[in-house]
């Protein structure tokens, strides 16, 4: 299952990168690829459990799962909006990703090592 969950965010991640980058070409698909995307690696994300549970992860995980949940609320104002509104939307998520993917590791090592 674990091998699964992350294939699910490897893949997303490539079709939410490669939907985000062809958008400014015009290609009319370029939503629905990002959009797909961004929901396969939510879905990896959420289904994906922490290693430790003290309240400092429990308290990023929200985090992260609020990150990925916009990703997939990017991709509707990519369809539904027609403007660069949805450049707000991922700018957030983009931060709170790399936030708790840095954030994350050291509690759990720190947590794991028994400090």
């Amino acid at each position: 299952m674990k091998q699964m969950m992350q294939a699910f965010m490897l893949v997303g991640a490539v079709m939410a990168l490669t939907g985000a980058a062809v958008y400014i070409t015009g290609w009319v698909l370029a939503p629905y690829v990002y959009t797909i995307g961004a929901t396969l690696f939510a879905l990896g994300q959420i289904n994906t459990p922490a290693r430790v549970q003290n309240a400092i992860v429990r308290r990023l995980r929200r985090q992260q799962i609020l990150g990925a949940l916009i990703l997939v609320l990017t991709g509707a104002f990519m369809l539904f909006t027609h403007g660069n509104e949805w450049i707000v939307s991922l700018t957030i998520a983009a931060i709170l990703q790399l936030y708790t993917s840095i954030r994350i590791p050291q509690e759990e090592e720190k947590e794991l090592k028994g400090e």
